[in-house]
């Protein structure tokens, strides 16, 4: 049995990686949870399409919202990270 953590874990860095690029350009900071979830929704199904071994989604929907969750983290990890080093 596995869990699939570390297809995971890479989409999350990736969409951390994406974050961080948008954050360089005139965009507003607002738009950043936005571009990694979405960037992690297409990572998701494209793992699941080349059937990573260790992708824990049984079907595409799935793939997306794992997707879409760890996109979503990538910007609460900075968030929690830049918070910390604040105090």
């Amino acid at each position: 049995m596995t869990f699939g953590i570390a297809s995971v874990v890479a989409i999350t860095a990736l969409c951390y990686f994406v974050g961080e690029v948008v954050k360089r350009t005139p965009l507003d900071d607002k738009w950043i949870p936005i571009f990694a979830g979405g960037f992690g929704i297409v990572l998701g199904i494209v793992a699941y399409l080349i059937k990573i071994p260790d992708m824990p989604a049984q079907d595409i929907i799935t793939a997306a919202a794992i997707g879409l969750v760890s996109g979503l983290a990538a910007t609460g990890a900075h968030q929690v990270y830049k918070q910390l080093s604040n105090k």
